[in-house]
């Protein structure tokens, strides 16, 4: 039996990896889960699967769960996860925390022997050559829960690595695909929570309508499978059924196709290399789905896979500004403070304005996290 460690147990990840445990609970122990503030879903985890060890950021809610669970060890703060995972003796952490909060448990389940399920697709972006090389060190292995990636990684499966040509990463176009940019100077945060195919949290609905998503997963895609910057291509598909695709030196490609749950890639992550029978994951039969459509992506109307690409070729603190700027101006457009134009602009003027690094150690990428974080707010003039 596989133990097992959520990180984001309450948001959309996490609730879809306990979705599949609770399909194979012979399979599986949740011995631990981490969560921010939603309390009632975690004690409702809480109370199914019996953890030993829990976790929720503020201290107050953690004296609630400590006086109601006393078989629980609950930990809370800033550090509060690194200790969770010091103590929880797990086989595979579920990194499914969203924006770059993700990158320090990660070093720390790599530490401490840990296999990893990484749905936080920012730790690589920002932290792509540290993890991987300490996950070399460690012998840790990286199973990708992206559905991009893993559609990629069950795509090589028995198949020479020096023999790939390029990736191909398939994006739905979101919910504004066929906008013209006059439409989406007017798109509203609530229009943009739309998405056509796929239900997520809000931060990566947002990135998926302005296809920084898509960006974010390139670079993503080149620390996890060891690519060229050139290596890397990037479609629109918006059926979502082609979940992406290797394309050989011979000129064969092989790619994944199913339907658009990410029970699929959670349950291939976590029974690497067998398969699980998993409910109401079946697609339909093929002539029942009918055709499916490629379409490039267009740049100039969606200007942050461009930005994402040109972070990844210059490399070094690059990357880290990139998503930083990008998880603050989400957030304000959520908030309604600016426009859905405005993420690609200021990502843009952060990313040009910088003082480039080459090389950046853990404590640099957090520094220039939030010194990126503090120039995007004077941007926006918050």
């Amino acid at each position: 039996m596989k133990k097992i460690c959520i990180l984001g147990s309450t948001g959309s990840i996490g609730t879809q990896s306990l979705a599949v445990m609770r399909e194979n609970k012979n399979d599986f122990e949740v011995c631990g889960l981490a969560a921010g503030h939603n309390i009632q879903l975690l004690e409702e985890q809480i109370l199914e699967f019996n953890p030993r060890y829990v976790y929720i950021k503020s201290k107050e809610d953690a004296k609630s769960l400590s006086a109601k669970y006393d078989k629980q060890n609950v930990y809370f703060g800033e550090n509060g996860i690194e200790e969770l995972l010091d103590n929880c003796q797990c086989d595979t952490v579920i990194n499914a925390l969203v924006g770059i909060k993700g990158l320090v448990p990660t070093l720390k389940a790599i530490e401490n022997g840990m296999d990893i399920a990484l749905a936080n697709k920012e730790t690589l972006v920002v932290g792509g050559s540290l993890v991987m090389d300490k996950a070399r060190k460690k012998g840790v292995k990286i199973y990708p829960v992206d559905s991009e990636h893993s559609a990629i990684f069950q795509s090589l499966q028995g198949n020479d690595r020096k023999s790939v040509k390029k990736v191909i990463l398939t994006a739905s176009g979101g919910p504004f695909r066929d906008f013209t940019i006059e439409q989406l100077k007017r798109v509203t945060a609530k229009d943009a929570l739309n998405h056509p195919n796929w239900i997520m949290g809000k931060k990566i609905t947002v990135d998926s309508a302005t296809l920084m998503n898509k960006g974010l997963e390139v670079i993503e895609a080149k620390w996890l499978f060891d690519l060229n910057d050139d290596q890397i291509e990037v479609v629109v598909h918006p059926q979502s059924i082609l979940h992406s695709a290797v394309e050989y030196e011979d000129g064969a490609i092989i790619g994944q196709m199913g339907k658009p749950d990410m029970k699929l890639p959670i349950a291939y992550a976590l029974t690497y290399p067998k398969r699980k029978k998993l409910k109401n994951t079946q697609m339909s039969r093929l002539w029942e789905i009918g055709s499916m459509t490629f379409e490039s992506v267009d740049m100039s109307r969606f200007p942050c896979v461009r930005l994402a690409f040109e972070a990844m070729k210059k490399g070094g603190s690059f990357p880290v500004v990139l998503n930083s700027a990008n998880e603050v101006l989400v957030d304000e457009f959520l908030k309604g403070t600016i426009s859905f134009l405005d993420i690609s602009k200021y990502v843009e003027k952060a990313l040009y304005t910088h003082d480039y690094k080459e090389e950046l150690s853990l404590d640099e990428i957090l520094e220039l996290d939030e010194k990126t974080r503090q120039k995007v707010y004077e941007y926006v003039g918050v």
